[in-house]
């Protein structure tokens, strides 16, 4: 028996791929012309390889593709014949995990244990203020069941699109008040319930944050759910986060699950440093009475907890109707730095910036949970 390479495409062509509906030949998977090995010697078999080329290596069709080319190959051509089926992609597969956002310099986890404290709110001031401080900044949305950043930057109708770098298909961040922002928002009915297992969360969650065009940042900004979660262990095992701040208000049921947060973050086995607090809400001040404080959640709780866990107090956000009604807005507060509430967040982005400068000097590069050495 004698085989050349028509033989073996014609075999090919009998192969249905599931992505395109044609056949191997029709969807032009065949990468190069099928290269053959006679017999060495008589009982030998003939040697086949075959190199198909794939859209992504995360094809769901691909095991399956590659099985029934070999079993095509060896229908028409001969049983014993040795098939050898390699796999290319037209597009670069997915960086390794710490390998995801080479241009990112800082990653900053804003984090709270509890809900309805304003982490979202300081996470979207914060950006917007060390954007306007002069630093490259990206903020993901890390809330994948509830969304907050597409509204907060006023952005809800936008759609991002994809964009071809380095021969990979990336999403491409909305740029708004100097910020590139991503958040699941953008891709859900804001009027329908994400109702995902964990699985279909964080993996959702990942495609933001390595299947996107990020490119050169000085910081990047998790706004991470409240509590403990899947979310948080995902983002610990993906991406070498160099600090976290943690946000709450004055209040002791909030300051309790606060240090539920900071324990998440100083367990031996994650190790990421906390770069500080931020009280929210540390006391209202109302608009007709701008020099009256009112401790309604208590006072300076977030003080006496950051010097119990030695770690800095970075701010003191006050409650003001203005920041409420910016953020529904979409014009958060720290766009104008000459109001108090402004001036508050570009204190904090500056005091951010102090904190990570000396972390960076003081300690090594955080490593991965589930990647470094024990």
């Amino acid at each position: 028996m004698t085989l050349y390479p028509q033989l073996i495409i014609d075999a090919l062509a009998t192969v249905t791929y599931a992505g395109t509906k044609k056949n191997l030949i029709e969807s032009e998977m065949l990468a190069d012309t099928p290269a053959l090995t006679a017999p060495a010697s008589e009982g030998d078999p003939w040697k086949v390889k075959v190199v198909l080329l794939f859209p992504r290596d995360t094809d769901p069709f691909l095991k399956s593709t590659v099985k029934a080319a070999e079993a095509a190959i060896k229908y028409h051509c001969g049983k014993d014949i040795e098939v050898t089926i390699e796999t290319e992609f037209k597009s670069k597969p997915r960086p390794e995990v710490g390998q995801m956002l080479p241009g990112v310099k800082n990653i900053i986890a804003v984090s709270s244990g509890k809900g309805g404290v304003g982490k979202s709110t300081v996470s979207a001031n914060l950006a917007i203020a060390l954007a306007r401080l002069g630093y490259r900044v990206g903020l993901l949305d890390t809330d994948i069941f509830g969304p907050s950043m597409p509204k907060m930057f006023h952005v809800e109708d936008e759609k991002p699109y994809a964009v071809h770098v380095d021969g990979r298909d990336l999403i491409c961040p909305i740029e708004q008040y100097g910020v590139k922002l991503l958040s699941i928002g953008f891709f859900v009915s804001p009027d329908t319930a994400t109702l995902w297992r964990g699985g279909m969360a964080t993996s959702a969650l990942k495609q933001l944050i390595a299947d996107a065009d990020w490119g050169e940042l000085d910081y990047f900004i998790l706004d991470t759910p409240p509590g403990t979660s899947d979310i948080h262990l995902t983002l610990l095992q993906t991406l070498p986060i160099t600090g976290a701040v943690i946000v709450s208000t004055p209040q002791a049921v909030a300051l309790a699950d606060a240090r539920k947060g900071i324990d998440m973050y100083r367990n031996e086995k994650v190790n990421v440093p906390i770069l500080g607090l931020v009280e929210n809400m540390a006391w209202f001040t109302p608009a007709e009475l701008p020099e009256n404080r009112y401790y309604i959640f208590g006072k300076e709780g977030c003080k006496r907890l950051a010097e119990e866990m030695n770690v800095p107090l970075l701010a003191q956000i006050p409650l003001v109707q203005s920041i409420c009604e910016n953020g529904d807005q979409g014009t958060p507060a720290a766009l104008n730095s000459d109001s108090a509430t402004g001036l508050a967040f570009i204190n904090l982005a500056q005091a951010v910036v102090t904190v990570v400068n000396r972390r960076n000097r003081e300690r090594p590069a955080t490593q991965i949970v589930g990647t470094k050495n024990t």
